[in-house]
C-alpha cells in the first residue's frame, strides 16, 4: 500500500496528506467506474437496436418466407457483428480498463486513451453494421470499420500490456489471466483476420457479404477462439467466489484453452469434423477444471442477485456442450445449414449471452461504483425468459431448416420475440441500476 501514496504523491509533484490522497484516489475510482458504464451502456445500445432488434427483423423475415435465404447475408452479417463486438467486445473491454490496477494509478491523461479506444471502437463497429445493412460506400467504409476496430485494440492492448501482478510476494500471474490473454490474442487475431477479408472484399468482392464458406470458419475464431476463452478466464476468476466452488485446476484449464486453441486452427483450415471433437474435448476439459459439476465446498454468494444465479450459470455451460454437440452433428452430414445454425446460437446466446446475464448483473453494478442491482426479479425473468427463446429457436432452426417440421418456421418467430424480451429486459435493469445513486451517496 506504500507504494500508491508515493506514486500519487510524485504525479501531484507535493507532498499529500492522507486525506488529499483519499480524495484522488476515489476521485479515480469514480472516473473509471463512470468510463466502465459508458463502455456497458455502449455494449447494451449494440445488443439491443442492430443487435436483437435487426436480427428479430431478420428472423421474422425467414419465418414468413420459410426460407432461410429469404434475408440478405450481408445483413445476418452485420446482425452477428454487432452483437460479438457491439454488444460482448465492448463489455470486454470496458471490464478491461476497468479491472487494471495499474490504470488505477496512472495520471488523468493516461485515461484520454480509454476514451479513444471507446470512440475508435464505438465508431468502428456502427460503420460495419451501416454498411452491411445500407451497403453505401461499402468498399471504403469496410476496411474502414476493420481499420478503426483494430486502432482501438491496439490502444487497448498498449494500455494493458504494462499490468503486473501487485500483490505482496506474488512473482507470476496466475492461470486465469493466461486464459484471458489468450482470448485477448484471440481478439487480435479475429480483428487482423477481419481487416484483411474487407481489404479483400474491397478490392475483389462485388458486395460486403463474406463468402459463405469462409464465414463459417470465421465465426468459429470469433466464438470458439474469441469470447469462449474470455469467458472460462473471467470463470476461473470468479465462479470460485460466487459459487462456492473448489480452487480451478490451472494447468488443466491451460489444457483445455490448447485443446480449443487448436481445435480454432483446424477450423480455420477447413476441417469442421476435427475441429468439432477438439472443441468439445476441450470444452468438457475446461468444466472439469472449473469444478462446475462438483458439490461446492461454500454456499454460493447470491446477496443483491437472485437465487438462481449458480443455476443459470450452469445452464450456460450445458448450452456450450449442446453448442459443439451440434457442431459434430453439422460436420456429419450432407446439408448441415440448420444444424449450423442452431449450433452457433446455442452457443452465443445459450452459453455466452446466459453467462452474460447471469455474471454482468452480479459484477458490473459493484464495479459501477458499488451500485446495487435494480431488480433480482427482472434478473430472474430475464434469464428465463433467455433460456427458453433459445430452447425455442435451437430445436426450431433444426426442424424447419432441415425440412423436418413445417411448424417449426412459425416457432423461429415466438423464440425471435421470447429473445428480445429478455434482452430489453436485461438492459432496462442495468440501465436503471446505472441511473440510480450508488447507496454510499444516498441520504
Amino acid at each position: 500500500m506504500a507504494a500508491l501514496p508515493t506514486r500519487i504523491e510524485r504525479e501531484a509533484g507535493r507532498p499529500l496528506t492522507p486525506l488529499q490522497i483519499f480524495d484522488i484516489t476515489a476521485a479515480r475510482e469514480a472516473t473509471l467506474s463512470r468510463l466502465l458504464m459508458l463502455y456497458i451502456s455502449t455494449g447494451l445500445l449494440f445488443m439491443l437496436l442492430p443487435g436483437t432488434f435487426l436480427g428479430v427483423w431478420n428472423l421474422l423475415a425467414i419465418s414468413s418466407h420459410r426460407a432461410a435465404d429469404s434475408v440478405s447475408p450481408a445483413w445476418i452479417q452485420a446482425h452477428g457483428h454487432a452483437q460479438i463486438f457491439g454488444w460482448i467486445g465492448s463489455f470486454i473491454l470496458g471490464i478491461g480498463f476497468y479491472s487494471i490496477p495499474k490504470l488505477r494509478r496512472l495520471n488523468s491523461f493516461a485515461l484520454s486513451a480509454v476514451w479513444s479506444s471507446w470512440a475508435l471502437w464505438t465508431l468502428g463497429v456502427t460503420l460495419r453494421w451501416l454498411t452491411g445493412v445500407y451497403q453505401w460506400e461499402w468498399r471504403a467504409l469496410l476496411p474502414l470499420s476493420a481499420a478503426l476496430e483494430l486502432a482501438a485494440f491496439a490502444i487497448f492492448f498498449r494500455t494493458v500490456s504494462g499490468h503486473r501482478p501487485q500483490e505482496s510476494g506474488k512473482t507470476k500471474l496466475e492461470e486465469w489471466v493466461f486464459v484471458v490473454i489468450a482470448g485477448s490474442v484471440g481478439l487480435l487475431l479475429t480483428l487482423l483476420v477481419n481487416f484483411a477479408v474487407t481489404l479483400l472484399l474491397a478490392v475483389r468482392g462485388t458486395s460486403a457479404e463474406i463468402p459463405a464458406d469462409f464465414d463459417q470458419r470465421f465465426l468459429v475464431l470469433q466464438t470458439w477462439g474469441f469470447l469462449v476463452p474470455f469467458v472460462w478466464g473471467f470463470s476461473a476468476k470468479w465462479l470460485p467466489v460466487f459459487l462456492g466452488l473448489r480452487p480451478v485446476r490451472g494447468r488443466i484449464l491451460l489444457l483445455a484453452v490448447a485443446l480449443n486453441s487448436a481445435g480454432v486452427l483446424v477450423a480455420f483450415a477447413g476441417s469442421m469434423m476435427a475441429a468439432s471433437v477438439l472443441l468439445i474435448i476441450g470444452l468438457i476439459t475446461a468444466v472439469y477444471s472449473l469444478r462446475l459439476l462438483e458439490t461446492p465446498a461454500h454456499p454460493a454468494k447470491v446477496k443483491g442477485v437472485h437465487t438462481s444465479f449458480p443455476v443459470f450459470v450452469r445452464l450456460a455451460y450445458v448450452w456450450a456442450l449442446v453448442a459443439a454437440s451440434l457442431g459434430i452433428w453439422a460436420a456429419s452430414v450432407q446439408n448441415p445449414r440448420g444444424i449450423w445454425g442452431a449450433s452457433r446460437h446455442a452457443l452465443t446466446v445459450g452459453f455466452l449471452a446466459m453467462m452474460v446475464f447471469a455474471i454482468g448483473q452480479r459484477v458490473l453494478p459493484a464495479f459501477s461504483g458499488m451500485r446495487v442491482l435494480f431488480s433480482t426479479k427482472l434478473m430472474f425473468v430475464a434469464a428465463l425468459l433467455l433460456a427458453v427463446g433459445c430452447l425455442l429457436r435451437v430445436s426450431s432452426e433444426i426442424l424447419a431448416y432441415q425440412g423436418l417440421t413445417l411448424s417449426a418456421w412459425s416457432w423461429l418467430s415466438v423464440s425471435a420475440i421470447t429473445e428480445m424480451t429478455a434482452v430489453t429486459l436485461f438492459a432496462a435493469n442495468l440501465i436503471v441500476t446505472f441511473a440510480r445513486r450508488p447507496p454510499s451517496t444516498q441520504t
